[in-house]
């Protein structure tokens, strides 16, 4: 795929609706074009990827992927919407190609979104696929069928689902529909599983995993060999940025709404700051200092709820004071807080650590910043949760989702136990957090009457 700063109209590719994504088509992309189309995808797929971790169901998975992809998907030009799907794809590809673990989530995401994206299409379509695929698959012959009839139509009531007189059914091996095998969906016979056309979607999935898990490996080979280095002036940022985007609101300085008051700011620590701000308060109360990590982490997040530059340099002046005096704090410090605020420097709006920022961060020994549900020990986690009022199955189905390192999902479940209330859109941002607990939190004002 040839990218470029064109501002040509890419030429229409003649392809299905739906998509094996076999090979990069050969259009001229517009640089801004590369980053947005696979941003709307990445929301499709993280989108995915919070529906599985929080345990949906098949049909409201279903009903998940088909609002995501209308949702984020579209395209002024209607002619132009696939081009949209098959360049996301393969920009996300070269995105999550780089290591065994982005590949691996790449790949769950959209063999799920592959998934239900051919269940919704019609069974018509299906079989116009299955052959645009070159599957290797062919329907039962009318003789064939005549010898296993009462069988099929035996596990077909087994599971609800009687054939009726045009049901088509494919005879492949049993090892390639393991899932259908595994929960007693299908007849089996000298090693043959007999699928029918309703439950296809097995066949092809398991095709089109296979495919996109040798593309990826094939992808990396190309990407560290000739594409990173040839482009790293354009592309490379671009890439090595999109595996940890954050695509929710922004909470610079600029977009602050409300703004927080000293004498108000240990009561919201204790109420409303997600774990990983809490314990930085916590320890910067105690110790009276925190490194860098920690001090940005927490300046830029006080930053984003509210607190405003004069109180910022209040604030951290009187615990670092107890430490290493006024005077030093003025010479060392004050100067980097003004800078987060714009204020010095080239006076960026620097804007609030994201989840996916803080859970990517290593910290060092003596370093209190990065993600408590990441980069705790199982027991100093328990311990903080417990203090922030977290505990029985509630603290149990945070550890489980931690251990399967959904850590953004095990923040949203300990907002949900603290706060006794859904958080349906998942936390994915620590003032995300603050402020959909003020939401539940403050009272709300009565009108005047």
């Amino acid at each position: 795929m040839e990218i470029v700063r064109s501002e040509r109209k890419p030429v229409a590719i003649a392809a299905p609706s739906l998509s094996l994504y076999r090979s990069a088509p050969h259009l001229e992309v517009r640089l801004e074009d590369f980053e947005l189309y696979a941003i709307d995808r990445l929301r499709v797929l993280k989108g995915i990827s919070d529906g599985l971790s929080r345990g949906k169901k098949p049909d409201e998975m279903e009903k998940l992927v088909k609002e995501l992809w209308r949702t984020n998907m579209r395209h002024r030009d209607p002619d132009e919407v696939l081009n949209k799907d098959i360049i996301s794809h393969f920009v996300l590809r070269l995105v999550y190609c780089r290591t065994e673990e982005l590949r691996k989530w790449f790949l769950s995401m959209e063999t799920t979104l592959f998934r239900y994206r051919f269940r919704l299409e019609s069974t018509e379509s299906q079989r116009r696929l299955m052959t645009e695929f070159q599957l290797p698959y062919k329907a039962l012959s009318h003789a064939e069928f005549e010898t296993v009839k009462d069988k099929l139509g035996q596990v077909a009531r087994s599971i609800g689902q009687p054939p009726n007189a045009d049901t088509v059914f494919f005879k492949v091996p049993f090892e390639e529909v393991a899932e259908l095998v595994a929960s007693r969906r299908v007849y089996i016979l000298k090693g043959y599983a007999y699928v029918p056309m309703n439950q296809v979607v097995s066949l092809v999935v398991t095709q089109f995993r296979c495919k996109i898990s040798k593309a990826l490996v094939l992808t990396n080979r190309k990407w560290t060999s000739t594409i990173r280095d040839q482009e790293k002036d354009r592309l490379t940022p671009i890439v090595e940025a999109l595996s940890n985007s954050y695509l929710g609101p922004d909470y610079s300085e600029s977009k602050i709404v409300a703004e927080i008051s000293l004498k108000d700011i240990d009561q919201l620590a204790n109420k409303s700051f997600p774990l990983c701000m809490h314990h930085l308060f916590e320890k910067l109360r105690e110790d009276h200092h925190l490194k860098h990590g920690g001090r940005m982490q927490l300046g830029l997040f006080l930053k984003g709820v509210g607190l405003k530059l004069d109180d910022a340099l209040a604030f951290w002046k009187a615990e670092f004071s107890k430490k290493v005096g006024a005077e030093r704090f003025d010479k060392e410090y004050a100067y980097s807080i003004r800078h987060n605020y714009g204020k010095e420097g080239k006076r960026t709006d620097y804007t609030p650590y994201s989840c996916q920022k803080i859970i990517s961060s290593t910290p060092s020994v003596g370093d209190h910043h990065g993600c408590p549900y990441r980069h705790f020990s199982e027991e100093n986690l328990r311990a903080a949760l417990g203090k922030m009022g977290v505990g029985g199955r509630s603290l149990d189905d945070v550890m489980d989702k931690v251990r399967n390192r959904h850590y953004q999902l095990a923040c949203t479940l300990t907002f949900e136990a603290i706060h006794a209330s859904s958080c349906d859109t998942g936390i994915n941002h620590p003032n995300h957090y603050f402020s959909e607990s003020q939401k539940i939190l403050q009272p709300k004002i009565q009108p005047m009457t």
